[in-house]
């Protein structure tokens, strides 16, 4: 009967993880497409240059692959080691992201004015060399968000020394139409703008965040109920 469970529990766990090694596949395959395809987008943090979508999906699906291949292995060999360190690891990942949600969640505030600060650091390196990425980091935002400025318009005048903005602020755009006057430009501030259109795609985020959530216990719950299989068949062997 317990070896009988054993085996139920063994393949249960190995579709699952095999599910989960494909799911990082998927998403180290869409990092590398960006880096590929969209290597001249990066981030828009100063503070943090690396901190790009295709650097974050190549990392997060290397790691998702490691950890399903981790648990693969320790369940078709049935081997404990493997079992407790897929569920420990599994355990940390849950864990950092709870703890990341609620600082997220608690800090909000203080988050939201170290962001605005870094941002508008990060405007003075727009267009300067070996900065590519940015500028057309910035340039995509404002186009695509019809926004201008971390929070006015005017936050382009100090990186300027003057009364322009770069073109992707125009509302109709034209080779150097940010030395228009103000009222060709785009008013929306780009942080209030991208933070709405969040607010609104918050519903998806969260159910996202849910069915992450319920796979990585489910991840834990067959890991520790196939150990504890494992660690009772021995005991009965012995």
């Amino acid at each position: 009967m317990a070896r009988a469970c054993l085996q139920a529990v063994k393949y249960l766990m190995f579709a699952f993880n095999l599910l989960f090694w494909l799911g990082g596949c998927g998403v180290l395959g869409v990092g590398i497409w960006l880096a590929a395809t969209q290597g001249s987008f990066a981030t828009l943090s100063s503070s943090f240059p690396s901190l790009s979508a295709a650097n974050l999906l190549i990392v997060t699906g290397t790691f998702v692959m490691a950890i399903g291949f981790v648990g693969c292995l320790g369940a078709i060999k049935e081997n404990k080691c493997l079992l407790l360190t897929f569920f420990l690891l599994l355990l940390l990942v849950f864990l950092l992201e709870a703890t990341i949600a609620i600082l997220f969640f608690a800090y909000t505030d203080k988050i939201d004015r170290y962001a605005q600060r870094d941002l508008k650091k990060g405007l003075h390196l727009y267009g300067t060399q070996g900065n590519v990425g940015l500028t057309n980091a910035w340039s995509i935002i404002q186009t695509d968000f019809r926004c201008c400025g971390v929070s006015n318009y005017t936050d382009w005048f100090e990186v300027y020394n003057a009364t322009r903005v770069p073109d992707s602020c125009c509302l109709e755009f034209s080779e150097s139409c940010g030395l228009h006057a103000p009222g060709t430009w785009w008013k929306a501030p780009c942080y209030e703008t991208v933070k709405v259109w969040l607010q609104e795609n918050l519903l998806a985020v969260g159910v996202f965040g849910l069915c992450t959530a319920l796979v990585q216990i489910l991840g834990l719950t067959f890991a520790m109920t196939m150990y504890c299989q494992v660690v009772k068949a021995d005991t009965y062997c012995a």
